[in-house]
């Protein structure tokens, strides 16, 4: 299996080509060029959108230099995805820090991972992962054996302990997890916030619903989650500070077996 790292928005990026294993040509060289193209994707994404950067749009917006009106067509349109998500899970997910500062990092991480997956299948490729920081989006076979991709959920508490291996299928390709576990405590703690899960892992049909809805489910709390899996098509699975899983049934359905 062709394998791919790199590093970007503070996270490493792993990509896994299993086309030629799977009997398709290697396309070695359209696997170099499109490899190339994602990293660039992922650096102008970063480039624009990283509040860690000075010179990015959104700092500038952050320091009152630029009015979000005068941004680009692309920062409008990805805040208004933000602000969708906002109404859609009821103010749980949203695009602004408690200091009134614009962040799209909860979102753009997965708009990247979106646009790889996208960048693979106009290449030809058919059957791969994207997993930036451990969120994930797959298409096809990993072998000839293992029908979709099974990948693991970490022990929030002890990064070496495999909580639940899971089969990500075409029907539900993609899996994030927003909580420690992989980057710390990168979700804002506002007053409103709950201490219900320190980590929630959310499968759906796209990485992007995915990611929002895990994140949204740690800021919401139980409360999110039943809202979610009410609204939602989606498997989910969470972690309670003493260790108590909770797992609806289209999750369990997904359990490598």
């Amino acid at each position: 299996m062709a394998v791919h790292s790199f590093e970007t928005m503070g996270t490493m990026v792993s990509i896994r080509i299993a086309d030629a294993e799977l009997g398709e040509h290697s396309r070695e060289d359209s696997a170099i060029a499109v490899l190339n193209e994602i990293e660039h994707e992922c650096a102008r994404l970063n480039a624009i959108f990283s509040l860690y950067l000075e010179n990015s749009e959104i700092s500038a917006i952050a320091r009152g230099e630029l009015a979000l009106a005068d941004s680009s067509d692309e920062m409008r349109s990805e805040y208004a995805r933000a602000l969708d998500w906002r109404e859609k899970t009821d103010g749980a997910f949203t695009p602004h820090r408690p200091d009134g500062v614009i962040d799209l990092s909860g979102t753009i991480k997965a708009v990247a991972i979106d646009a790889a997956a996208a960048l693979l299948r106009d290449a030809g490729f058919g059957n791969f992962s994207v997993n930036v920081g451990g969120d994930l989006t797959t298409s096809g076979d990993q072998s000839a054996e293992e029908s979709g991709w099974v990948t693991g959920i970490l022990e929030p508490q002890d990064r070496g302990t495999i909580l639940a291996a899971i089969r990500l299928t075409s029907e539900f390709p993609a899996m994030a997890t927003s909580g420690s576990a992989e980057r710390g405590e990168h979700i804002w703690l506002r007053p409103e916030t709950t201490k219900d899960f320190v980590q929630a892992t959310v499968i759906a049909e796209d990485i992007i619903t995915a990611d929002v809805l895990a994140t949204a489910i740690i800021s919401g709390g139980q409360a999110t989650l039943n809202q979610i899996t009410q609204n939602f098509a989606v498997a989910v699975m969470t972690v309670a500070p003493d260790g108590a899983l909770q797992a609806n049934a289209k999750f369990q359905e997904l359990v490598a077996r």
